[in-house]
């Protein structure tokens, strides 16, 4: 039985620990003057202690099963020689775990009966719709078996002390229940507990993103040198088979952080100007009935995929403005169907809900009172706004702003389908870029050696983004708090 059955029978515990215990408490408190904790503090103290400790228990016990399968696994495989049929033992062990989830797929009959060659067990494993490579090996089998048998006993031992301990934790819980029990202390606790466990998640997730890609950068710059990589202005990787071990090319990094730059102010030109001003009407003038409509209407533009967005650049308005361009000047059009300025505009319409809907928000929490304040000592409506809501909510603003220039850093659909994937510097809005995110995935993909170069730039790409992401909050953090504090 799978280990998320018994986390469901583990949880089903919980809540009927919880529903006895709210009871219990209940009962044992009715009449009496002083209690410690509400009956329901009670009933949550026999249901955490019936569940945490047990799924904890699953968890590690579940990634102790693995490793502990794997390495058992990789002891059986033979060594690999320069005349095996398998080219290495990361490919076997693949393989091997390939064919133990096959033979899930064979009835108990079938699994206790299994051929001794696998070109006798492929039929059948066919016939259960299970695609493997033709070049698995007849010991693989045996392992195969073995494993999956291996799994199934660890998990069942392992399901059922869960249980049992689930059993015991709900048992001690509901034991422990007395009028001046002190559960709302050990709940609040916990909670407490479960609150500082989710913030160390979302840090140590951060760190472990950045160390990962740290460790990868180094190791791209082990083969590249750092000058040549920040400070050149040619891309061109020049894309190795696998196995050729060809680390000529050149990764130049300013072409790509141009194109970045640039598409992104384009869309920040298009989005920031409209998002606020429609923000500021919304907030301002806009009747209660228009707002309804507007409002809803407006973040519809959020709800669209971004390749839809991409697609109606590549075939609506790149062609239109291809084809204006070329009406204009009779001749030659002088903008490209795939360029800067057509991304910029389509990504800029993407991110206006962004603006306007943040924006909105931000302007409607500036208080009330500093608007009659103003309209009080004879400033009109627009004088109001420009210069007292908009100073005060300018701080809101510019995290709002700073929040539609990540995105515009970090699209890369709309780029592949608008501004295409030419790596290339020039300063003609009119002409085709490609950002460090589409060729984050350019580098990703393909026939290539992980530990090439041609791929371990895309960590150091990605470490780049990271850092003029960074540079960006800190320069918004220090504008943020020169404004603020002219009104606080």
């Amino acid at each position: 039985m799978p280990m998320i059955y018994y986390v469901a029978v583990i949880l089903a515990i919980g809540i009927v620990a919880l529903a006895v215990g709210r009871q219990r408490a209940s009962a044992q408190t009715r009449g009496r003057d002083k209690q410690h904790s509400r009956p329901h503090y009670h009933g949550w103290w026999a249901m955490l202690l019936a569940t945490i400790p047990a799924i904890l228990l699953v968890v590690v016990w579940s990634i102790g099963s693995t490793i502990y399968v794997e390495r058992h696994i990789e002891a059986q495989i033979p060594e690999q020689t320069d005349d095996s049929p398998i080219a290495s033992r990361s490919l076997a062990i693949g393989m091997i775990h390939n064919l133990a989830d096959a033979l899930r797929r064979l009835d108990a009959e079938a699994r206790a009966n299994l051929p001794a060659t696998f070109a006798e067990l492929q039929p059948k494993l066919a016939a259960k719709g299970a695609a493997l490579a033709p070049d698995t090996q007849d010991y693989m089998i045996a392992i195969a078996a073995g494993a999956n048998a291996e799994s199934d006993t660890l998990r069942l031992t392992g399901g059922v002390l869960a249980l049992i301990l689930a059993l015991a934790g709900a048992a001690y819980g509901l034991r422990s229940i007395h009028p001046r029990a002190q559960a709302r202390n050990k709940v609040e606790r916990i909670v407490l507990w479960a609150l500082l466990g989710s913030s160390m998640i979302a840090i140590l997730t951060t760190v472990g993103i950045v160390l990962s890609m740290l460790f990868e950068t180094f190791h791209f710059f082990s083969s590249v040198s750092p000058l040549s990589f920040f400070f050149g202005t040619v891309w061109d990787p020049r894309f190795a088979a696998a196995g050729a071990g060809d680390s000529a090319g050149q990764f130049g990094l300013i072409p790509l952080l141009a194109g970045t730059l640039y598409i992104a102010l384009v869309a920040l030109l298009v989005a920031v100007p409209i998002g606020l001003m429609s923000a500021v009407y919304m907030a301002e003038y806009a009747s209660r009935r228009v707002r309804s409509i507007v409002k809803p209407a407006l973040e519809l533009l959020a709800g669209i995929p971004t390749i839809v967005y991409g697609i109606f650049a590549l075939v609506t308005l790149g062609p239109f403005l291809r084809d204006l361009s070329a009406a204009l000047t009779g001749g030659t059009p002088f903008i490209q169907a795939q360029s800067i300025f057509t991304a910029g505009v389509v990504m800029g319409i993407m991110l206006i809900p962004v603006v306007s809907s943040l924006s909105d928000d931000i302007i409607t929490a500036v208080p009330r009172a500093m608007r009659d304040g103003s309209l009080g000592l004879g400033a009109t409506r627009s004088e109001t706004i420009k210069r007292v809501v908009l100073p005060a909510a300018l701080p809101g603003i510019v995290g709002a702003i700073l929040l539609t220039a990540s995105r515009a850093i970090g699209e890369t659909m709309i780029v592949v389908l608008a501004a295409g994937v030419a790596a290339k510097l020039t300063a003609n809005p009119f002409e085709a870029m490609t950002t460090i995110t589409v060729k984050i995935v350019n580098q990703l993909t393909g026939d290539l050696e992980f530990n090439s170069p041609q791929t371990l730039v895309a960590f150091a790409l990605g470490l780049t983004l990271f850092a003029v992401t960074l540079v960006m909050n800190i320069v918004a953090l220090y504008i943020v708090r020169k404004y603020r504090e002219q009104y606080e």
